[in-house]
């Protein structure tokens, strides 16, 4: 008899509730946090660079953790959550 493994099961979460939704990025500052797969840096920036070209945002803020493998420092994401108003990650594989 084969054995198999069902990798299948619950995963206890808490939940939380979902940010609201922003309804125009006129005057906000926006976060872009890096993750550093490879291909994450050229999507986020394109990202940015569309948005800074069709949105007035008040400032822009480029973070890049120190790798894709870790949680964000602790630190981190209080700046992020400190400076921003809106922020943005991808992984980019």
């Amino acid at each position: 008899m084969i054995q198999v493994y069902d990798p299948r099961g619950v995963v206890g979460a808490e939940k939380k509730a979902t940010a609201a939704r922003i309804q125009a990025l006129k005057g906000l500052r926006l976060g872009i946090l890096d993750n550093t797969k490879w291909n994450a840096n050229k999507l986020l920036r394109e990202l940015r660079d569309q948005l800074k070209a069709a949105h007035p945002l008040a400032d822009v803020h480029y973070y890049r953790k120190e790798s894709f493998s870790k949680f964000a420092a602790p630190e981190l994401i209080e700046e992020i959550r400190r400076d921003n108003d809106i922020v943005v990650t991808a992984i980019g594989d």
